[in-house]
């Protein structure tokens, strides 16, 4: 299990750098004062820039973890007024300050001469940008989503999906509608490369975001994973009941009727209701429980809201009844004979069969590789 493995390497290199707090050497008796004041002035606003640029340079320059997160700690407790009235000027020269002072940070990573060291300076201060929750901060995030790692690939798509985020660019008060898709445009491009922990981050942000770049995203996501069932690749498929379930919430949206959405949501389903019955001679335990529990949460959550609420699937995932678990599975989303419920209900097909009439049949799952059977 690849992808479970990967889990559990990103949540290791995450403990070991976010350890214990203990006293940093920033002093923050002059922009905790600050921090209360009512009205800023020009030496205010250096203070605040002064606080930045020295909390930063301890989190590059120490080699103390537990000095590392109190720098972090430090940083982020102080990322707002304490007062509404300066709000907005602390916050927009702290904003200015983070950028300038996080990037500069960011080039000197490039030279230091530990590979080890690189890896996680660069993952302290891609948790640091995902802490803050600052849109100012998205471009540099997103030139971290191509890095080498996968544990810092996984912390660019964190920062650039957390609720913070998603939330400031859903809110009616703002216009950030461009910038909005152009993250979702920059996490498409990074799909392919990406551990399945990072898909779920992206689906749930596909999901959650009002665009139609995010539906571009989540078709992106499906048809990476349904390439991976087709070809035998697929792991971790406990990811696929997030996915799926992102794709049900844009199709029972008021404001999104959109047929590639739906198609996706049908083959992927139908996909993994294939794999769970190909694979029962063979497939190990972890797998047959993880297929088993997106087939019966994505019937709880999506075909019960779609159209009326069952637990046929359940009954027949609990019974080990493979053909009735292959009769719902025609019923819902169709055979070579009749389209299915879904289908009709949502007004969708699965493309263009090579004869040029439409398909009302998802495509079957190819047989699994012999190599795969003898390994088993």
């Amino acid at each position: 299990m690849k992808g479970k493995r990967s889990i559990f390497a990103v949540l290791a290199a995450f403990l070991v750098v976010v350890a214990s707090s203990a006293s940093g050497v920033v002093d923050t008796s002059e922009i905790d004062r600050v921090r209360n004041k009512g009205v800023l002035d020009s030496g205010d606003l250096q203070i605040i820039d002064k606080f930045v640029a020295e909390a930063v340079d301890e989190l590059v320059e120490t080699l103390d973890f537990t000095s590392i997160a109190r720098a972090r700690t430090v940083i982020l407790s102080r990322k707002s007024s304490e007062t509404t009235s300066a709000a907005a000027q602390y916050v927009e020269q702290f904003s200015e300050s983070a950028h300038k002072y996080i990037s500069q940070a960011f080039e000197r990573v490039k030279t230091l001469r530990s590979q080890d060291r690189r890896l996680k300076t660069k993952l302290n201060l891609l948790i640091l940008i995902d802490g803050l929750e600052n849109l100012r901060l998205v471009d540099l995030a997103v030139k971290m989503l191509n890095d080498d790692s996968t544990v810092i690939r996984y912390w660019a798509v964190h920062s650039l999906t957390n609720p913070g985020i998603i939330k400031q660019l859903n809110s009616p008060e703002s216009d950030d509608s461009e910038l909005a898709s152009e993250i979702a445009e920059q996490l498409k491009n990074a799909v392919e490369g990406v551990s399945a922990e990072a898909l779920v981050l992206m689906a749930k942000f596909g999901a959650a975001v009002e665009i139609r770049a995010a539906e571009d995203l989540l078709v992106k996501i499906a048809d990476t994973r349904i390439s991976k069932y087709a070809d035998w690749t697929v792991d971790y498929e406990l990811v696929d009941a997030v996915i799926l379930k992102s794709l049900c919430s844009k199709m029972s949206s008021e404001t999104v009727g959109n047929v590639a959405i739906a198609r996706r949501f049908g083959q992927l389903y139908s996909y993994a209701i294939q794999r769970y019955v190909k694979e029962r001679d063979f497939l190990d335990a972890a797998s047959k429980q993880q297929l088993a529990s997106v087939l019966v949460e994505v019937e709880k959550s999506c075909v019960g809201e779609l159209l009326v609420p069952q637990s046929v699937i359940k009954r027949a995932v609990e019974q080990d009844s493979y053909t009735e678990l292959l009769q719902e599975h025609s019923r819902l989303l169709g055979d070579e004979t009749i389209a299915g419920r879904l289908g009709l209900k949502l007004g969708f097909d699965y493309g263009q069969a090579n004869d040029g009439s439409r398909r009302i049949a998802p495509l079957a799952l190819p047989e699994p590789p012999k190599e795969l059977i003898i390994d088993n």
